[in-house]
């Protein structure tokens, strides 16, 4: 787990957001029992319980008091998002038990769980809950993701396209759109030109979780996608950041990005050749522009980590993205943390940094850390 699930675990599902709920809850069923509900949701289990299980685990208590009926819980679920919507200015992660509620217990309920999820998404993203209804539904429910990629509410029209991203992120998989991302694309063409930032981001990362396993195809969309609307032109460069950290060759001269002689790395110097676990690599370095015209420069360094069978493994980062001026030199330094994270782990021994220009390496050097 995490530390930012951790934070989610800690801050949002207390006893301030339960007594937020169940005032909501309240609201919409008279008869609904506060004091024995929060009883239930705080049970022995729940302090062990991870995020996306306390979100499971309130689901299976609001079980327990809704209609037993789902078409009569569904809509108990909208009315209560309509009062949560005029009464709730900050929005906790846990509302995510209610998309959570029409994923487990409406999925043999079509008709009422695709109009509830219209309904809740606006207040709670239903991107999570809509992928089981894919995989069973099929074509059926991407008809409805196009119908809904014309509806006129931002937050419905994302999750059109958030809801069938190939790789969204704890998220059940979509193995047919890993495969074959063919059937998305009519939904993204319909939102291409959007103007909510959220609706462009959600498609612009549904492009760049297709170029992870379809990078072709997407170059294709990309280059077809290319024009005169800044909406889409935004898109598609916010949706070109994995295959434009590997330096894809016909990406980088599709945006400006050529391998030029005229691009000078000089004084490439390591300050820490050796750098003690917790502690910093320091390293520097010029570049300029020797040509008498303006070019556009991506601007990356390659950090090759130390794994423990003595391979290494190499991630980019970017530093900077822009016009040079003729004959400008630019100087860069830079630290990258050795702090222990709970996404990597660090091991001894050489280590290797390299400054991409763009998309090509022109310099690398070792350092070593140690313990």
């Amino acid at each position: 787990m995490s530390e930012a699930s951790k934070l989610f675990k800690d801050v949002f599902f207390k006893a301030g957001f339960i007594d937020e709920f169940s005032d909501a809850l309240a609201h919409v069923m008279p008869a609904f029992d506060k004091r024995s509900f929060a009883h239930k949701v705080f049970d022995k289990e729940w302090k062990n319980k991870e995020l996306k299980q306390r979100v499971r685990h309130i689901a299976t208590v609001l079980h327990t008091v809704l209609p037993k009926h789902f078409p009569d819980a569904a809509s108990t679920i909208v009315a209560l998002v309509e009062h949560l919507q005029q009464k709730v200015k900050s929005v906790s992660f846990g509302y995510m038990c209610l998309p959570e509620y029409i994923e487990v217990y409406g999925i043999d309920y079509y008709k009422e769980s695709v109009a509830a999820m219209e309904e809740v998404t606006k207040f709670m993203s239903c991107e999570f809950a809509v992928r089981p209804f894919i995989v069973k539904y099929g074509d059926k429910m991407m008809t409805k993701m196009m119908a809904w990629a014309k509806h006129k509410h931002p937050r419905v029209r994302r999750l059109a396209t958030e809801g069938c991203r190939p790789r969204l992120p704890w998220a059940m998989a979509l193995p047919a759109f890993k495969k074959d991302p063919s059937a998305i694309l009519t939904i993204l063409e319909q939102l291409k030109a959007d103007k909510d930032i959220w609706v462009k981001k959600s498609v612009a990362n549904n492009l760049n979780d297709m170029s992870k396993d379809n990078p072709e195809f997407t170059l294709s969309v990309i280059k077809t996608w290319k024009g005169d609307d800044p909406n889409t032109n935004w898109i598609i460069k916010h949706a070109s950041r994995t295959l434009l950290k590997q330096g894809h060759t016909e990406l980088m001269e599709l945006f400006g990005f050529k391998k030029d002689k005229a691009l000078k790395l000089e004084r490439f110097t390591i300050h820490t050749p050796k750098v003690k676990m917790g502690k910093e690599l320091v390293f520097s370095f010029d570049i300029s522009n020797g040509s008498k015209q303006q070019k556009m420069v991506r601007l990356e360094y390659g950090m090759y980590y130390n794994r423990a069978n003595g391979s290494m493994s190499k991630k980019v980062f970017k530093i900077s993205e822009r016009e040079y001026m003729a004959g400008e030199t630019y100087s860069v330094t830079r630290k990258q943390s050795f702090k222990p994270i709970t996404t990597r782990a660090y091991y001894p021994g050489l280590h290797k940094v390299s400054v991409i220009v763009n998309g090509h390496e022109m310099m690398d050097a070792e350092f070593s850390l140690t313990n």
